[in-house]
């Protein structure tokens, strides 16, 4: 599937490694601002990468920059735009405007995260009611958890998921 393309400006959030830089050695900091041509392939050096959401960010960390200590930025963007189904999304120009706190993300946070992951591709109704409840708090009963297991294999999903954003 093709990336969707933008012109706008927008608030991202920019990881860096605990020295300010990504792994092109780009060095950020407070008030820094890249440009590149916002051309090619997203994760190409025509772009510059952000998230839209610092929660984003956190869980995506591992399989995107894999950043030990990152540091989190609360940045603009403007210029050209690439965006990979909200994964992640490239800009053309990138101006980073303060350090932000990591979001605390928890057990809950990731089992959300799986769910709305896994409830993005599978379609099975008694998994989606279960998910459904889960989500917004009705039934997290160990019954219900247990009958939605025996519906699904959440790693298969997971696996899915991952395919598709690929």
């Amino acid at each position: 599937m093709k990336p969707t393309f933008f012109d706008r400006k927008a608030v991202v959030y920019k990881l860096t490694d605990a020295n300010s830089q990504t792994y092109d050695k780009t060095q950020w900091g407070e008030g820094v601002t890249h440009r590149t041509n916002g051309t090619d392939e997203l994760c190409g050096p025509g772009w510059l990468h952000a998230y839209t959401h610092p929660l984003l960010a956190v869980f995506l960390n591992p399989i995107h920059a894999n950043f030990v200590n990152p540091i989190l930025w609360e940045a603009e963007a403007d210029g050209k735009t690439l965006s990979d189904k909200g994964l992640k999304v490239g800009y053309s120009e990138i101006t980073t405007i303060r350090q932000i706190p990591l979001p605390v993300v928890t057990t809950f946070h990731r089992i959300r995260f799986a769910i709305l992951c896994a409830r993005s591709v599978y379609k099975n109704s008694d998994w989606l009611a279960w998910a459904d409840n889960w989500l917004s708090g009705k039934d997290r009963s160990a019954e219900w958890a247990a009958r939605a297991e025996a519906d699904i294999d959440l790693i298969a999903i997971a696996q899915q998921a991952v395919s598709v954003s690929e």
